[in-house]
């Protein structure tokens, strides 16, 4: 296929999405940089998180695959109207592609990591219960 890539889930990536998370992953903000060094390289209950990955015409923050589960890390910008719309569509969307998706505030990152980590980790319980 000429100009596009197949992401893990062997669906065509277009090449502007794909060079848009490449750049998402060279200037990731300082609350994704702290979840990222947890997350990465199986460090997190040794499951395989990704960061900035392009699934369903979105680049998300984190996902493990595995689990089908999408990690979004949200600043204030996502606390207005119509970003809290583009986030509920974009929600639909990912979760039509058989994903979950927790959201996390940049701030409970930067004040309360533990807190955020025990929830992700209730979150994949509450998955592997299910």
């Amino acid at each position: 296929m000429t100009g596009s890539r197949k992401s893990s889930s062997n669906k065509p990536v277009a090449p502007l999405l794909r060079q848009r998370s490449h750049e998402l992953r060279q200037a990731m903000s300082e609350p994704e940089q702290i979840i990222w060094k947890h997350l990465r390289a199986h460090r997190f209950h040794g499951l395989g998180f990704r960061r900035q990955v392009p699934i369903a015409g979105c680049v998300v923050d984190f996902v493990c695959h595995e689990r089908r589960l999408i990690v979004e890390i949200d600043g204030a910008t996502h606390g207005a109207d119509e970003a809290i719309r583009r986030d509920e569509a974009r929600t639909r969307r990912l979760e039509a592609e058989g994903y979950r998706v927790v959201r996390y505030w940049n701030n409970d990152i930067m004040t309360n990591l533990d807190g955020v980590l025990l929830d992700l980790v209730g979150v994949l319980a509450q998955e592997w219960t299910e």
